[in-house]
């Protein structure tokens, strides 16, 4: 199947077939594999050339697994397969061709290879003749199945293959097997196909041919010989062949070729046919191929025989000029490799063509001058010109050719030589001058041009020490003798013998005399030529090719001669030195003084560093080192440019042979002053406003500084020691003063290269920290990363570069302490300023983040440069950490504002006024350091941990309990400023959490403990602390316990242990609790008249009490009437320690908080005793409760008073629950109270309360205009209005408020109503949520009362014209005004349909409360008007526009998805709930989840609009934009519709409403209603269609049967019913009721209106009144009125008559 598979034409079935068979071979037995042998042959021939490469890769792989299965057993088949195997393995593409090799080699070992071949040679032969004489593109393709393209490519692929077949067979087939080769090949090679391939358009062929030519000439000689005629022109003629493929193969072809064919110039035309190709391609540079075509040259030349090398100089100056015409193409140009090959072959040719002896002298002489003249110099001219060629290798192969030539020339020969060369090297080195002096000796000299002779000059100098500008592997000719042509040429072997570059002949002879005297001569003559120009046109290049002469050259000769020709030249101003005289013996020191000073000196050069090495030439010249430091601190003191000294110390750093001439100079004193000098000017220059131009010098000088701190030669710093400590004090004291500095942006470049500076010093020198003054400036760059940039001023760069140089300097300093065991200055000082920065209440979230991360940053470098022993991180912390007393400071300076939520909540007891600073803390913008301090340390103590370090677990738990104090008193803040939140995310960022403390240490148990103690110790805060870590680990341990085990753990009760007690109440199981309050009331029991108000008296033990009743877990009510009777008695015996009305200005907190408890304890009592009370129990109750709100209401203005607030609460409180009590009151519970005990509470008491409360509310409201959360107002008025929602209506109407009326309002309404009105309805903008809900409630049970009053200005509003209009209650509508005009600037940039959220308890969540709560209110008078007033209430709201913004502001405020996320639904198949489906719940204590609320009730509000006022939101929404209209429909339909659809029907289907002569059923499935009506003999049947987004869209009505009504009749009541449905804000039993209406008075025989077709008006619901005198029609007046005004006609729609 498989070996079918290969003969089908498909790529991939043929590849995947080959893949499964090399599979099959390898892993079938042998046996079986054997079987494919006989047929593999055929199979392999033709799939091995298949057109994809793939499937002959899979071939070769497959061939291999065969191969090494069946081993010898392929023998017989060999020879009819190794002819394709050889071509396989020359295969165009490489995968194939290395699979076949390796197949080979796996069938026969390298050594039995050539056997093999030998073996199928004749077979091989002929598969390869036939493909390269008789194969065509249609043979070996099918021309019917396969493309040409693909026919031609294989073709032309085979070929190649073959070509290269038959080169690999000549390579590997043994001698002896050649001559029987011969006869075969002969007739191949008689072949004129054969040779045209030397000429086919496939390079590939070609070069496979070139290279086949190469192998004949290499292996069959003889045969190459006898067929010259055909190989010599196929080879030679083609030598311009410029294809990349097939240059190297010709060219290795034209060499065997002339190598090996000794008459093969006779068999083509030199001049005519080869030469001129040759030049062609010179000329062009190689055509892209130089590197391949040029180290062939010398080869070439010299093989081409005298006789067509003739006339010499022509030949050789054509030569050379092609090449050097040819290096000048842009293409040889831009290419190093291709520059350098052309390069390199000319200078090999040129030294072969000066060896090339002529017959006559003069020839001879001509060549060379040519050579030199015309060929070398222009060469090198032109190299000088190309900055692209100058670093090439022409000046190395200049210097070494002349040291050839030096060489023959000192050999002193008899025939003559050593003249020639005298007069060659003379030539060259006249020419060269004359070439330099023509590009020097211009004004506008090329500054590259210059370079490079001075480049040249250096390396025909000393060659050796000349860096070479690329390490190439030198490759050198060496020339046989002319005498011996032959005598390398061994088997045709070629002449060149090229040997490594290990020795440069030149280098024996650089120093010789014959190179010495020229070059210093020229040296002369250009320095004097530059000097000139120097000196008179102040040419900068030209003092900087001096420069570099002089670097290479620099011996007093020269110098002399510069000072000859500058003396000349500048005489005239030559400054008189002194002791210049004792100078004058040396010519460079002389020129120092006489020019180069002078040059420094001048202000306009810019580039100084050519002077800077002209300096060095001196100094190298200088004899002794003392010489040379009096020059140098000449020069110091001199006011020389600093960039000049930059430059002298940067170029010593990099030379060593430099740095020993100035060492001296270095450390000398003159240096050293002038340093310090410098480092003060830089300080105080950089912390003043600076010019931009000096910015640049600065930044020099800085960089010099930095330079003499941080380079070190064999550890020694480059000055002196003293200096460096006088420099870094410079320092130090200039950054602390950068710190200081306000104006920001002038310190940058001053700290920034103070930076740079210290940075490269801190981590270059060893030793460097162990200096004070270095701590200190260690100390400031550090105090400047840890503070915030706008305090500091500088840019997030900066920060970043001090950050990363303190790091290295703490990295340095922990190495040395290591060795050097010291302390340390620098941690004991930052740490003990880290240590003020937290505990000084100066920093803000940001500040502490930077100050936390500068710290963890250095404790880390620490921890990682000291390793595991952990002593300096030890000690740091030690010195950070605040002691007992330091701790007690920062907690007393927390505000006690915390305790005002705890106390109100009753989870603590005070009985004295709250201690401690009473910071306001809204406007507070720094931290408190209690936070800073724990925040801090909490940090520091993790990142040990963390490194598993646990050496400081002694303060770990202190230290935590600090950090949970600090959490607890955030937390216990009622709404803690946005300060303080910052500050909590800001430690969840850090990780500095509980969790992560009890994860890394496992001392909790310890931890709680610490905080027990301090709890029972202080109380307080410690002991919500106690109860929140109690929480979170869930244990209570057997030492809290201990506190009421025993009467002695219990007694004497002091503030901590109540405080303790009250917050483990909760954490406490039963019998626990039980005892507890056993030890309670026994205490109780025995306490005298003087112990009521004290800790360790009744107050302290009602306290407990009442916290553990709180939660209902006990079972103890057969106590709770005895502590009632208990505290009757108290009241008995001593009154005045009841607080009964009177004022409390006086009254002392002991008392208050006494009676605090008392009146908690009465409502837990209510709760939860179950046994009756007695009537003199009820009535000291009922009595007490209402002398506590007396004292309340008479002491409003001491509000401000902790605990005369949380005494009006809890009065409050009591009042509730009484109210609450009876109104949820049980019959069963009611006939256990006293007989007139609930008529009592009704008329007396709850009248009592609500007349002391009412007024209470207006004046407490009146005085504060806004009480936000979490002011202590508030908690009153939360209270306050609680007690208030159990107003009932009628004590409302009685009130006993003081008359509030409006000038110029507007009402039908009683002045008593009115005045409660406007008294109140303001109230719904107050600020607080619990006053605005509490008048919500009151008001609303007053709407349904409020329509009657309009009913009479009803009936005379009965025939006006126009459509009238009556407001809503105008104390409410005012209202409305003012909270649309605040809602507008809230709200108006929120698109429509975007949900706008709205923080809770914020302005705006008050705002939008009262607005929605308004609306609920003004909807709820609405639904209790009848029909008519219905009417003219709308129109007012559609004047003033009120609704449609009401609808806007719904769609912003409602949420996208409005899901309601209570309690879980009961059941599962319950609906999903939404906020339209739940009722919304307000109370005012706002137990529901306060940031649903707003959303939740605009929804209801919603819900409420479209079931009360249909018909106006119907028309809103269709004058909507299309984008609103869309999102209001959407919306309606998906979650309000069927809400509103399923109680309209359930309405229709429970209503009660009797029609007489009409039924009325409904459909819930269908959201349909049918209606029946039949009088006398008339039958009709309606049915009313709900749409799926009702209220919005039509009701569509439809007719069932009707009997006896004409059908126009018909048609305009079913029109009339759609209008009345359609335009009436009501439901559809009040539009049945309308049309029937209609329909009665038609059958009374009351006409319809003749506009409106209808008898009763749509939306008025008046009868048509208004008559025509002329046709006696009557009309609606409403209906006259639109007719009059849109015809702008008065007469009758009827008879046309004018109408009167």
């Amino acid at each position: 199947m498989v070996l079918r598979k290969l003969s089908k034409r498909d790529i991939t079935t043929k590849l995947k077939a080959m893949q499964e068979f090399g599979t099959m071979c390898k892993e079938r037995e042998a046996e079986i594999v054997k079987g494919v042998l006989p047929y593999w042959p055929r199979i392999y021939c033709k799939i091995s050339i298949d057109h994809d490469r793939r499937v002959r890769e899979a071939t070769q792989q497959s061939f291999e697994q065969l191969i090494l299965k069946v081993k010898k057993h392929l023998a017989p088949y060999l020879k009819s397969i190794m002819g394709y195997w050889l071509i396989a393995q020359c295969d165009t593409y490489s995968p194939a061709a290395s699979a076949a090799k390796v197949a080979f080699e796996k069938a026969f070992p390298s050594s039995k290879q050539p056997e093999a071949l030998a073996f199928c040679k004749d077979e091989i032969l002929n598969v390869l003749q036939d493909h390269l004489l008789k194969e065509t593109p249609d043979t070996l393709s099918d021309p019917q199945t396969v493309p040409e393209e693909e026919r031609e490519a294989k073709f032309f692929r085979i070929l190649t293959c073959s070509l290269l077949a038959l080169k690999k067979l000549l390579s590997m087939l043994p001698k002896k097997e050649m001559d029987s080769l011969e006869e075969k090949l002969t007739s191949l090679l008689s072949q004129n196909k054969f040779w045209k391939y030397s000429k086919h358009s496939i390079p590939q062929v070609r070069s496979a041919f070139f290279e086949l030519a190469s192998a004949f000439c290499q292996y069959l000689p003889e045969l190459v010989k006898t067929e010259a005629p055909r190989v010599c022109p196929a080879v030679l003629l083609s030598i311009d062949d410029s294809d990349a493929v097939v240059c190297p193969a010709l060219w290795e072809a034209v060499l065997y070729a002339i190598a090996t064919i000794e008459d093969c110039w006779s068999h083509v035309n030199a001049k005519k046919g080869v030469l001129p190709k040759l030049w062609a391609v010179l000329r062009e540079g190689g055509r892209g191929l130089a590197t391949v075509i040029y180290p062939n040259l010398l080869p070439f030349i010299s093989k081409v025989p005298p006789g067509i090398a003739e006339p010499k100089l022509e030949f050789f100056r054509t030569f050379f000029s092609s090449i050097i015409q040819g290096l000048s193409s842009e293409r040889a140009i831009a290419s190093p490799s291709e520059s350098s090959a052309i390069i390199t072959a000319f200078m090999e040719c040129l030294r072969f063509a000066v060896l090339q002896e002529v017959a006559e002298e003069d020839g001879q002489r001509q060549i060379h001058q040519m050579l030199i003249y015309d060929q070398l110099i222009p060469l090198t001219d032109a190299v000088v010109k190309e900055p692209r060629l100058q670093n090439g290798p022409l000046f190395y192969q200049i210097a070494e050719t002349l040291g050839s030539w030096e060489a023959k020339a000192e050999l002193s020969n008899h025939d003559g030589t050593d003249q020639v060369f005298h007069k060659l090297l003379s030539d060259f080195w006249d020419h060269l001058l004359k070439m330099c002096v023509l590009h020097i000796d211009t004004l506008d000299a090329d500054e590259k041009s210059l370079l490079a002779i001075s480049g040249m000059l250096e390396i025909l100098h000393n060659p050796k020490s000349a860096t070479k500008s690329n390490n190439r592997k030198s490759l050198k000719i060496r020339f046989t003798d002319e005498g011996e042509p032959e005598r390398n040429t061994e088997n045709g072997k070629l002449t060149e013998v090229r040997s490594r570059d290990s020795e440069m002949q030149a280098d024996l002879h650089h120093s010789s005399v014959l190179r010495k005297g020229p070059l210093e001569n020229l040296v002369c003559n250009l320095a004097e030529l530059s000097i000139v120009y120097v000196n008179i046109q102040k040419s900068e290049q030209h003092l900087k090719f001096l420069s570099a002469l002089l670097n290479s050259f620099s011996s007093n000769r020269v110098f002399q001669v510069l000072l000859e020709q500058g003396n000349d030249a500048s005489s005239a101003q030559a400054e008189p030195q002194k002791g210049i005289k004792a100078r004058r013996e040396s010519p460079s020191v002389e020129f120092l003084y006489m020019n180069l000073i002078p040059w420094l000196k001048e202000d306009w050069r810019k580039d100084t560093q050519c002077l800077v090495d002209i300096l060095y030439s001196v100094l190298n010249c200088c004899n002794s080192n003392d010489e040379r430091k009096i020059i140098l601190d000449d020069l110091t003191k001199m006011d020389l440019k600093w960039i000049i000294f930059l430059q002298i110390i940067q170029k010593a750093c990099s030379s060593t042979t430099k740095l020993s001439l100035v060492s001296d100079w270095l450390k000398g004193d003159t240096l050293g002053e002038r340093l310090v000098m410098l480092a003060e000017d830089l300080c105080h220059l950089g912390l003043k406003p600076v010019a931009a131009s000096s910015e640049s010098s600065s930044s020099e000088r800085w960089t010099l500084l930095s330079l003499v701190f941080s380079q070190h030669i064999k550890n020694e710093s480059l000055i002196g020691e003293a200096f460096v400590e006088r420099i870094i004090d410079k320092l130090q004291a200039a950054l602390s003063k950068a710190k200081d500095l306000s104006e920001a942006g002038n310190t940058e470049p001053s700290v920034s290269f103070i930076c740079d500076v210290a940075s490269s010093f801190f981590s270059s020198v060893k030793g460097c920290l162990l200096m004070p003054s270095s701590e200190d400036l260690l100390l400031t760059i550090f105090q400047l990363c840890a503070q915030r940039q706008d305090a500091t001023h500088l840019t997030d760069l900066l920060v970043c570069k001090l950050k990363h140089t303190w790091m290295s300097g703490v990295n340095s300093l922990v190495c040395q302490l290591r060795s050097m065991q010291k302390q340390s200055a620098f941690l004991h000082k930052s740490a003990l300023w880290v240590k003020t920065q937290i505990q000084s209440s100066s920093l803000d979230v940001k500040s502490l983040q930077v100050l936390i991360s500068a710290v963890s940053d250095l404790l880390s470098k620490l921890m990682e440069a000291e390793g595991p022993t952990g002593y300096l991180v030890g000690t740091y912390v030690e010195h950070v950490t605040p002691n007992k007393m330091e701790w007690g400071r920062l907690r007393e300076s927390l505000s006690t504002e915390w305790m005002h939520k705890p106390l109100l909540e009753g989870r603590l007891s005070m009985n004295c006024e709250p201690l401690g600073s009473c910071v306001e803390l809204c406007g507070t913008t720094k931290l408190p350091g209690h936070l800073c301090t724990s925040a801090l340390l909490s940090k520091m103590v993790l990142l040990v941990l963390e490194n598993g370090l646990f050496f400081i677990n002694n303060h770990l738990v202190s230290l935590v309990a600090e950090l949970l104090y600090s959490l607890q008193w955030i937390e216990e803040l009622e709404s803690p400023p946005h300060l303080l939140l910052e500050y909590l995310c800001m430690l969840e960022e850090m990780h500095i959490t509980y969790e992560k403390f009890s994860t890394l240490s496992n001392n909790t148990a310890s931890l709680q403990q610490t905080i027990f103690d301090r709890s029972e110790e202080h109380g307080r805060l410690w002991s919500l602390t106690m109860a929140k870590v109690i929480r979170v680990e869930n244990t209570v341990s057997c030492e809290m316990k201990q506190l009421f085990k025993t009467t002695e753990g219990f007694l004497p009760l002091t503030e901590g242990k109540l405080h303790t007690l009250q917050c483990l109440s909760p954490f406490l199981i039963e019998e626990e609790k039980k005892e507890l309050v056993f030890h309670c009331v026994a205490k109780l029991m025995t306490c005298t008249q003087t112990e009521l108000s004290s800790t360790d008296g009744a107050f302290g033990c009602l306290s407990i009490l009442n916290s553990c009743l709180n939660d209902r877990s006990i079972d103890c009510d057969h106590l709770l009437p005895g502590i009632l009777k208990i505290i009757m008695s108290w009241k008995n015996d001593n009154e005045e320690s009841f607080l009964f009305s009177c004022s409390l200005k006086e009254t002392s907190a002991r008392l208050l908080g006494f009676n605090i408890e008392m009146i908690r304890y009465l409502p837990l009592l209510l709760k939860y005793s179950t046994a009756p009370l007695a009537d003199n129990e009820w009535d000291f109750i009922m009595c007490s409760m209402l002398a506590w709100l007396e004292t309340t209401s008479e002491n409003h203005s001491l509000y401000r008073v902790p605990l005369v607030q949380i005494f009006a609460c809890v009065s409050c409180d009591l009042a509730s629950a009484l109210s609450a009590y009876f109104e949820a009151a049980a019959p069963e519970t009611t006939e256990n109270l006293p007989v007139n005990l609930i008529s009592e509470w009704k008329e007396f008491f709850s009248e009592g309360i609500h007349n002391l409360l009412l007024p209470l509310l207006v004046k407490v409201t009146g005085e504060t205009k806004n009480a936000s959360e979490g002011s202590f107002q508030n908690s009153v008025l939360t209270s306050l209005g609680e007690a208030l929602t159990y107003i009932s209506k009628d004590q409302l109407l009685n009130h006993k408020l003081p008359a509030k009326f409006v000038a110029g309002q507007k009402t039908n309404l009683p002045d008593k109503l009115q005045t409660l009105l406007n008294t109140l309805c303001p109230l719904l903008l107050f600020r607080a949520r619990p006053v605005q809900i509490s008048v919500y409630s009151m008001l609303y049970k007053l709407m349904p009362e409020l329509p009657k009053f309009d009913d009479e200005d009803l009936k005379s509003y009965g025939d006006e014209e126009e459509e009238l209009a009556l407001s809503p209650p105008a104390a409410l509508m005012a209202v409305l005004a003012t909270q649309e005009l605040l809602l507008e600037n809230i709200l108006e940039c929120i698109p429509v349909g975007e949900f706008a959220v709205i923080q809770p308890l914020s302005d705006e969540f008050c705002l939008v409360l009262g607005y929605l709560l308004t609306w609920k209110l003004t909807l709820a008078f609405f639904k209790a008007a009848s029909s008519q007033l219905r009417v003219l209430y709308s129109q007012y709201l559609r004047r003033t526009k009120s609704l449609n913004k009401l609808l806007y502001h719904l769609f912003r405020l409602m949420p996208e998805n409005p899901v309601f996320s209570g309690p879980a639904s009961e059941g599962p198949n319950k609906d999903t709930k939404t906020f339209f489906t739940e009722e919304l719940r307000l109370d005012v204590k706002g137990t529901g989840v306060l940031s649903s609320q707003i959303p939740h009730l605009a929804c209801s509000v919603y819900h409420i609009t479209l079931k009360d006022l249909p018909a106006m939101v119907r028309l809103w929404w269709n004058s909507c934009e299309k984008r609103v209209f869309n999102v209001v429909d959407k919306f309606t339909s998906k979650y309000v519709s069927s809400v509103l659809s399923s109680q309209e029907i359930s309405s229709v289907q429970t209503s009660t409403q009797l029609f007489n002569g009409m039924t009325v059923k409904a459909r819930s499935a269908a959201r349909e209603v049918i209606a029946t009506y039949s009088v006398d003999d008339i039958f009709i049947e309606l049915i009313i269609q709900l749409p799926s987004n009702y209220p919005l869209g039509s009701i569509t009505v439809e007719s069932g049967k009707r009997v006896g009504v004409a059908v126009q009749q018909w048609r305009n009541w079913m029109l009339q019913l759609s209008t009345y449905l359609t335009h009436q804000n009501g439901s559809i039993m009040e539009g049945l009721s309308l049309w029937k209406n209609n329909v009665d008075k038609r059958f009374e025989g009351i006409e319809d209106c003749m506009i409106c077709f209808s008898v009763i008006h749509g939306s008025n619901y008046s009868l048509p009144k208004k008559a025509c005198r002329t046709c006696k029609k009557k009309f609606h007046s409403a209906c006259l009125y639109k007719w009059f005004t849109s015809s702008n006609k008065s007469t009758c729609p009827l008879c046309r008559e004018t109408f009167f």
